[in-house]
């Protein structure tokens, strides 16, 4: 499937959710994550901060910002670098997402786990984004575990994804009702 219809798709399917199916989903999702051994291993975790269309992560992060050494992403010109996340130092950057501020950028390969949003996934761990390839770029850089996050619907079947060569997939998807989902590379 195209990745563009799998965009609208997945748009469509999203409008129709409400705010308490929205919370419940992202609880669910982000429950399951922590319980993962690698949740718990990891010391620094690449997070996003959500968009309102995304599985909302900013509970979570307030959650555990205390035992985790949290880092989020910021647009800089094509490419993403990395910055640790603290609640208070955000402004709106790129595309309208949360930013964090300052000048200590790390390197996504100190990361020890990577959360990946994305638009969709399939079982292969094929991901489409927003079409701007910055996760790609990013991903290609980090040898980290990578787990995609999302509702049950975003998941297609194994291969229903067009991989190009670029593209990075992920080692686990977590989703709503199906819960944790091991990709085999």
């Amino acid at each position: 499937m195209k990745k563009d219809e799998i965009r609208a798709r997945v748009r469509a399917r999203k409008a129709m959710l409400d705010d308490i199916e929205r919370t419940e989903a992202a609880a669910r999702v982000f429950d399951t994550l922590a319980s993962m051994a690698a949740f718990t291993m990891a010391r620094k975790v690449l997070m996003y901060h959500s968009l309102p269309d995304e599985l909302g992560t900013h509970a979570f992060l307030d959650r555990w910002e205390s035992d985790k050494e949290f880092y989020l992403p910021r647009v800089n010109g094509l490419d993403l670098e990395i910055l640790p996340y603290s609640r208070t130092r955000t402004h709106l950057g790129a595309f309208h997402i949360e930013e964090p501020d300052g000048e200590d950028t790390a390197d996504v390969s100190d990361m020890d786990l990577i959360i990946v949003p994305a638009v969709a996934y399939d079982r292969s761990g094929n991901r489409v984004g927003r079409g701007k390839g910055y996760y790609d770029r990013l991903l290609g850089r980090s040898k980290a575990l990578k787990i995609g996050v999302c509702y049950d619907f975003q998941l297609f079947d194994e291969d229903e994804i067009e991989a190009e060569e670029h593209d990075v997939a992920v080692d686990f998807i977590i989703t709503d009702r199906h819960g944790i989902i091991r990709i085999k590379h």
